[in-house]
């Protein structure tokens, strides 16, 4: 197994989308690693994309999304869910991944609110690089996802966004994979 490197986070975003998929998010809490295979993602890519947070330009909340790639985004809505995003392509580009859905060997966190509450994730990675050293990262555990194991549709609770919310930006693995 190997952990993702900021590199990996330097190209474009739909790209990055798909190469997510069967990859872990690992969270080390203590001695306590907690690892889930990502199975769902949704893309938000620049400014003129209506749903993304930088599509009113930089503020103090969205200010990390400018930020070059593979640092953590991470954002509370509704008042009670945390949403875990990494950025992604060039400083000043922005751009970000969120995670939508992991699975563990005992289940499936099917939701991007389940699975910060799952993993413990709240602002504090905010702004952090995704590495080790900080507690949340990517890891590559040589699991193979085939194109034809991966499925598209248009992101979920945008419906602000206009035309923008049919954009086929949510990513996620067959349920048979």
């Amino acid at each position: 197994m190997s952990v993702l490197s900021q590199d990996f986070f330097h190209r474009p975003t739909l790209d990055i989308s798909h190469d997510l998929l069967g990859k872990f998010l690992v969270r080390k809490k203590g001695n306590q690693c907690l690892r889930g295979q990502v199975t769902e993602v949704e893309a938000y890519v620049g400014m003129e994309d209506k749903a993304c947070h930088a599509a009113k330009g930089k503020t103090e909340r969205n200010k990390v999304m400018f930020e070059e790639g593979g640092i953590w985004y991470v954002y509370l809505v509704y008042g009670m869910y945390w949403m875990l995003n990494i950025v992604t392509e060039e400083k000043d580009f922005p751009a970000a991944i969120l995670i939508r859905g992991v699975k563990t060997e005992k289940a499936h966190f099917n939701g991007p609110g389940k699975l910060t509450r799952f993993l413990k994730i709240d602002n504090k990675f905010n702004g952090k690089q995704a590495l080790p050293e900080v507690g949340l990262w990517f890891e590559d555990q040589g699991v193979k996802v085939s194109s034809k194991h991966i499925r598209q549709g248009k992101r979920i609770g945008i419906g602000y966004a206009g035309q923008w919310q049919h954009k086929p930006w949510r990513f996620y693995l067959d349920p048979a994979f």
